[in-house]
């Protein structure tokens, strides 16, 4: 099938930056020539610097342990599958995700996992898209993305899942004043707005953070914020914003004697902050992070690709995105953009078929000529008409005395 190729915009940077992407990634293993032109490259777009660089460890863990166990298995239409891994950084550092775009582009991988941040990805998609290269989130949340390109895919589910999961969570612990500190950013506004909107309609208010009260993504000091917030009387406060900035947040409602055991976060800013704080400061906080939270099975089978593996965020959901991005490029028989979209929603289960798990299994199938339905380690559905999962989990998690946070149960939602 042939490839359009298309301009893509570049952005001059300065040489230290240029030398500082170039060794952040490079494409691994040679791999020989599959059917249709050339073996499946996939590469990352993923945050190794930022305010989400604690997401990029266990991503590209993920997509790495994905292309180990394809590989084990034979790849994919003969050849070994091969990886080129990029820096996305964020948003406020835009020229980063610019410039790996370039890069990748310039390598014709197939598919780009990533971006982690719903901005980053809107920043660049365009470019990707427009290349017919097949562009694949394991972590992007936002609405505006539900339905942006046949090419893009994503294994996260959109925020009106995770927002009503804990909107309905906050009203459940007795909430009915609930403060809001949002970034002015689509992730964070939209995260906001299906959270107001499920408070509000069960007759709750929101008291603070309403549109025209976000902060700027950039903003270091929260005195004010935090001052003007607390001044509306909040029976709790969720924290919608990236883990930068979610710290000073912190230590101002420390400093202003707010109850910390009435927080709530977002997978944006959900990790553990240990001796960061007092032992004891956020012990009873909560938060919600899409997806089921790995098994220990699969857990270890990720610390065999990166050893000082200590969080888990969306690597599930990376792991599915190699793994479908491969068995659509088996089912299509050649690993080009435009063949992987068109198989991408059928592997998924999108059409029936038998269920199977991993790439080993799934493959044979596919060879033996039925459909199938993929069991996504992530517990995300088949696609739907938007090329977002059907279904997904999203887990809720508490914080302990050591201000670690631990996984409690697991909430399903569809998504119409």
């Amino acid at each position: 099938m042939s490839r359009r190729r298309t301009a893509v915009r570049s952005l001059a940077l300065a040489a230290a930056v240029s030398l500082t992407l170039a060794a952040c990634g490079s494409a691994e293993g040679e791999g020989e020539p599959a059917e249709g032109g050339k073996g499946l490259v996939l590469g990352t777009l993923l945050p190794q610097t930022g305010s989400l660089s604690q997401l990029g460890p266990p991503e590209i863990a993920g997509v790495d342990l994905a292309v180990k166990e394809i590989n084990a298995a034979g790849g994919v239409l003969g050849a070994d599958v091969t990886t080129s891994h990029k820096d996305s950084s964020d948003a406020d550092n835009a020229q980063v995700a610019t410039q790996s775009v370039t890069e990748l582009l310039s390598e014709n991988v197939s598919v780009i996992i990533g971006a982690a941040s719903s901005q980053v990805t809107l920043n660049v998609i365009d470019d990707v898209v427009g290349d017919e290269t097949v562009m694949f989130s394991p972590a992007n949340t936002s609405a505006t993305l539900s339905g942006y390109s046949p090419f893009f895919f994503r294994t996260a589910p959109p925020d009106t899942v995770q927002g009503d999961v804990l909107g309905n969570l906050i009203l459940a612990d007795g909430v009915s004043n609930l403060g809001i500190l949002v970034f002015n950013e689509d992730y964070g506004t939209g995260l906001r707005d299906v959270i107001q909107g499920v408070v509000e309609g069960a007759g709750g208010t929101v008291t603070y953070g309403k549109p025209g009260e976000e902060f700027d993504p950039t903003e270091q000091n929260f005195a004010t914020i935090v001052g003007n917030a607390l001044a509306t009387s909040p029976d709790a406060i969720a924290i919608v914003t990236f883990t930068t900035q979610t710290p000073l947040i912190i230590a101002e409602l420390v400093n202003q004697g707010f109850d910390m055991s009435k927080v709530y976060f977002v997978d944006g800013n959900l990790q553990n902050f240990g001796a960061d704080f007092d032992p004891g400061t956020l012990e009873g906080a909560q938060g919600t992070q899409p997806g089921a939270f790995p098994s220990e099975e699969f857990q270890a089978r990720l610390k065999e690709v990166d050893p000082d593996l200590k969080d888990y965020n969306y690597a599930a959901e990376s792991y599915d995105a190699a793994v479908l991005s491969a068995l659509a490029a088996v089912r299509g028989g050649a690993t080009d953009g435009p063949t992987i979209k068109d198989n991408m929603a059928a592997v998924s289960g999108a059409d029936g078929g038998t269920d199977c798990t991993g790439f080993e299994e799934c493959a044979k199938l596919l060879e033996d000529g039925e459909e199938i339905v993929y069991k996504s380690v992530s517990g995300s559905g088949p696609f739907n008409a938007d090329n977002d999962p059907s279904a997904a989990n999203i887990g809720i998690y508490l914080f302990d005395a050591e201000n670690n946070n631990a996984f409690q149960r697991a909430e399903f939602g569809e998504i119409g």
